[in-house]
């Protein structure tokens, strides 16, 4: 009554590998995703930041007036100043010669401070760091923080203009519109520098002092006080190497010109090539990390 189980029992179930309810997925199935690491940016995330910091700006009233109001009041106030100093006729005026100079000076220093400022805000607060962990990318996010201080900036000088044009009289032998994207210009390259100089910078404050270490030397010696021609030759190699020197050159170029000048065409694309470079190293001292 021995019972002895046999190797080859048929109730022995031995699954088939070649069992046609066998599932294996195949590596190039089409439902297999892996997201690329270099992907380009989408137009939604591009606009969405851009929004955001849209958004942050207009919440800020400080800010707003810092952009919009305060340029406009400085340029009033300057038209009362020379009011009643007299000029020899067939000269431009004291306010002719000061307002044009306002106009492109206004737009470096503003943006710079803002920009500054706000990008520093942005890394304390750890909003650069989570936004770092987006799919975005580091020129990208520098694009959209320049596009949206390009529009805060394209309203600073639309306004400004359209006061000291309109409202107080300013005149200039060329074109008004190559003042205004003179103007805007200037702002983007404020915009630049700022996002430049935040990467060094820890605190607001910190952010704020290289303001007499990059704007002040530039309004020093682009010529508004002393003529460029006049100063040492040292200076001069100096002067040569700021952007401000040729932004301010333009603006006197149009100012006197009916024409756009070659010069002044020189000068406006050697304003634009430092702001391009300026927005490319600011995207590469960008950090993964938030010091």
């Amino acid at each position: 009554m021995r019972f002895t189980p046999s190797l080859r029992s048929p109730l022995r179930s031995t699954p088939s590998l070649r069992s046609p309810l066998r599932f294996t997925p195949s590596l190039r199935s089409p439902l297999r995703f892996t997201p690329s690491l270099r992907s380009p940016l989408s137009p939604q995330a591009y606009l969405a930041t851009t929004g955001r910091i849209l958004r942050q700006l207009a919440g800020d009233h400080r800010s707003v007036a810092m952009i919009l109001v305060v340029p406009s009041v400085v340029i009033t106030l300057m038209y009362f100043m020379f009011e009643n100093v007299p000029h020899l006729p067939g000269t431009p005026s004291p306010f002719n010669n000061a307002c044009l100079i306002m106009l492109g000076v206004f737009p470096l220093i503003i943006m710079f401070l803002i920009t500054s400022i706000t990008m520093q805000r942005e890394r304390v607060s750890g909003t650069l760091e989570r936004i770092l962990t987006t799919p975005l990318r580091r020129l990208d996010l520098l694009a959209s923080y320049g596009t949206a201080f390009s529009i805060a900036a394209a309203a600073q000088a639309s306004l400004a203009c359209v006061v000291a044009f309109w409202l107080l009289g300013f005149e200039t032998a060329g074109n008004p519109m190559l003042v205004f994207a003179i103007a805007i210009i200037n702002a983007v390259l404020g915009v630049g520098l700022g996002l430049l100089c935040s990467a060094f910078a820890r605190t607001e404050f910190q952010a704020v002092q290289f303001m007499p270490v990059v704007i002040v030397p530039q309004l020093l010696l682009c010529g508004i006080i002393v003529p460029r021609d006049l100063l040492p030759e040292w200076l001069q190699w100096i002067s040569n190497a700021m952007p401000a020197s040729y932004a301010l050159e333009a603006l006197r170029q149009v100012g006197a010109n009916t024409d756009l000048t070659g010069t002044a065409a020189r000068d406006i694309g050697i304003v634009v090539a430092f702001a391009v470079v300026a927005m490319c190293l600011a995207a590469a001292t960008l950090p993964r990390r938030t010091p």
